[in-house]
C-alpha cells in the first residue's frame, strides 16, 4: 500500500501523480478530533450504460444503509452518544465517505465506519428507501425547490451531452427505477477496490492507528483502476440556449463552456485571479456582482466559477474531493426579475466581452491577487478540508494547493492573467441554461433580440444610463433552431 506521508515542511514540494495502487494521505496532528476521508477513484461517470444513478445509490447504500450485523438506525444510535455520523459524496470520478470523532471514541467510532465500508448490508427495505430518496431528491429538491442548481446541473448535463459526465450524478428517474441491489453490489465488487482506494486520515490518532487502518481495508479486492475515456465536449455553436419552463416567480441564469484548465496547469492560477475578480463565490466585490446588483438592483447574486461548484446557495466555499479532468468556466445569475431578464443576461454578456477585450488593469490585478493569495487560506481551514484538499492535490498530481496558489500567484504578471482570459473565455459558442416561467414569450423575446431598455425605481447615474442604452441593444445572436424549451417535470426523467 503506497502511503503519502504529508510533513507541513514538505507540502510545497512537487509531488507525483497517484499511482494506480491504493495510496494513503495522512496529516498527523496533535488535537482530539480525527478525521477519515476515505476516497474511492470511481463515480458517475463509471455508472454502467442504462443505469445511471449506480455509483450514487451503491454510496448511499454504505453511508445510510447500515452493516452486516447492524441497521442504519442501529449504527446511528451508537453514534450519536460520540457526536459522529459518516457522509458520503459522489461526483464524477470521486466517491468520499468522511467522518471526525474524539480521540476517546476512535476506537468505538471507527468499528463501525469500517464496518459500513467493507460489510455493507445490502438490506432490500434500505435500497427501495434509498432509491426513492434520490428520485425524490430530482423531482422535488433539485427540480421542484431550487430553480439555482437546477439551472447549473442543466447546463452541465447539457455541456456534456453524450459524455461520461452528461448526466446529473444521482442519476435519471428512469434508470433509477429500473436499477436493483444486485446492480449496487456489482457496481460495489468491481469499483470498491484497491486499485481505486485512497485513504485519508488527519488529526491526533496514534501512529499505530494507520497501519490497522490500512490492513482493514486491504481487504479489498486488488482490482483495477477506473479507466473513463473522457472526450472533448462537443461545443455549441454559436449561443446554444436551454430554457427550463417551470412555474417560478424568477429567472435563474447558468451560462458556460469548456476549458482546457485544471488544477496544476499553467493557467489555472491566471484564470483563478481572473474568475475572482469577475465574480468571487458570495464576495460583494465582484465586477459582475458590482455592475449587476450593486448599481444597477437586478438581483441577489452574480458569480463566476472555473471547477465544479455545487450547493453553492448554501455555503461559501466549495467542498473537497470533486476533482474532475475536465472543467468549464460558468457564471451563475440569480435570481432575476421576469421583466428585467433580457437586459441581465445582454449585460452578463457584455461584461464578459469586455472582460475578455480589455482584461483587468493594474489596480484590479493587484487587488484580485491580494484576495486569492488569503483567501485559499479559508479552504483548508479545517483539518477535514485541509486533509481534503491533500487527497485533491495528489490526485492532480500537484503540490499542495494552498501553497501552490501562493507560490504562483507571487510569480504572476497582470499580463499572465489577460493572456489567459483572451486564450480560454469566449461569447460565443457557448450555452445559456435559463429556468423560467412562460418560456414560450421568452424565448420569442431573446430571438426577436429587440431593445430591452432598463427602468429604474430611483434615479441613476449618468454614466449608468448612458451604459444602459448600449446594453439594452447589446446583440444577442440566437438562433430559433438553437432555442430547446424543456418542461421542468422531463428534467432529469
Amino acid at each position: 500500500m503506497k502511503k503519502f506521508l504529508i510533513a507541513p515542511a514538505l507540502v510545497a514540494a512537487l509531488v507525483p501523480a497517484l499511482a494506480p495502487a491504493a495510496a494513503t494521505v495522512t496529516l498527523p496532528g496533535r488535537g482530539p478530533l480525527v478525521t477519515f476521508r476515505i476516497v474511492f477513484r470511481t463515480g458517475a461517470a463509471s455508472d454502467p450504460a442504462g443505469k445511471h444513478g449506480a455509483a450514487a445509490l451503491t454510496a448511499a447504500m454504505l453511508a445510510q444503509g447500515g452493516t452486516r450485523r447492524m441497521t442504519y438506525k442501529q449504527i446511528l444510535d451508537a453514534m450519536f452518544p460520540m457526536a459522529a455520523h459518516v457522509s458520503s459524496q459522489v461526483d464524477k470520478e470521486m466517491t468520499t465517505f468522511s467522518g471526525t470523532t474524539h480521540i476517546d471514541n476512535l476506537d468505538r467510532c471507527y468499528s463501525l465506519f469500517k464496518a459500513m465500508l467493507l460489510d455493507p448490508g445490502w438490506r432490500e427495505d434500505d435500497f427501495q428507501r434509498l432509491r426513492e430518496d434520490a428520485i425524490n431528491y430530482l423531482r422535488v429538491s433539485l427540480r421542484g425547490n431550487n430553480d439555482e442548481e437546477l439551472g447549473k446541473e442543466v447546463l452541465y448535463d447539457t455541456i456534456y451531452a453524450g459524455h461520461p459526465y452528461g448526466w446529473n450524478n444521482e442519476g435519471a428517474v428512469a434508470s433509477l427505477q429500473k436499477l436493483t441491489l444486485d446492480d449496487l453490489k456489482a457496481f460495489y465488487k468491481q469499483h470498491y477496490t484497491q486499485a481505486n482506494l485512497i485513504i485519508g486520515l488527519a488529526g491526533g490518532y496514534p501512529p499505530e492507528f494507520l497501519a490497522k487502518v490500512e490492513k482493514d481495508f486491504a481487504a479489498l479486492p486488488e482490482g483495477k483502476p477506473d479507466e473513463v475515456e473522457l472526450p472533448e465536449p462537443k461545443p455549441a455553436q454559436g449561443l446554444r440556449v436551454t430554457i427550463i419552463d417551470k412555474p417560478t416567480r424568477s429567472v435563474a441564469y447558468s451560462i458556460g463552456f469548456p476549458i482546457d484548465v485544471k488544477r496544476g496547469d499553467p493557467d489555472y492560477p491566471a484564470l483563478l485571479v481572473a474568475s475572482s475578480y469577475f465574480g468571487q463565490h458570495r464576495v460583494s466585490g465582484g465586477r459582475l456582482y458590482t455592475r449587476m446588483r450593486e448599481l444597477r438592483g437586478l438581483n441577489y447574486g452574480d458569480y463566476s466559477y472555473i471547477e465544479y461548484f455545487p450547493r453553492g446557495m448554501f455555503q461559501f466555499e466549495p467542498d473537497p474531493n470533486l476533482a474532475r479532468r475536465q472543467q468549464i468556466f460558468q457564471i451563475w445569475i440569480r435570481p432575476v426579475e421576469p421583466a428585467t431578464a433580457h437586459f441581465a443576461l445582454r449585460l452578463a454578456m457584455y461584461e464578459l466581452d469586455n472582460l475578455i477585450r480589455n482584461g483587468l488593469d493594474e489596480e484590479s490585478f493587484e487587488r484580485s491577487r491580494t484576495f486569492v493569495s488569503k483567501y485559499v487560506n479559508l479552504l483548508t481551514s479545517t483539518k477535514d478540508a485541509e486533509l481534503g484538499y491533500l487527497i485533491d492535490s495528489r490526485w492532480y498530481g500537484m503540490p499542495e494547493y494552498t501553497a501552490y496558489v501562493r507560490n504562483a500567484l507571487a510569480k504572476l504578471t497582470r499580463e499572465d492573467v489577460n493572456r489567459a482570459i483572451r486564450k480560454h473565455l469566449r461569447t460565443t459558442d457557448l450555452d445559456i441554461v435559463a429556468v423560467t416561467d412562460n418560456a414560450t414569450a421568452f424565448a420569442q423575446e431573446l430571438i426577436s433580440n429587440e431593445p430591452s431598455p432598463m427602468k429604474y425605481n430611483s434615479p441613476k447615474p449618468e454614466d449608468i444610463t448612458n451604459e444602459d442604452k448600449i446594453v439594452e441593444r447589446w446583440k444577442l445572436d440566437i438562433k430559433p433552431e438553437n432555442v430547446h424549451i424543456v418542461p421542468v417535470a422531463k428534467v432529469f426523467e
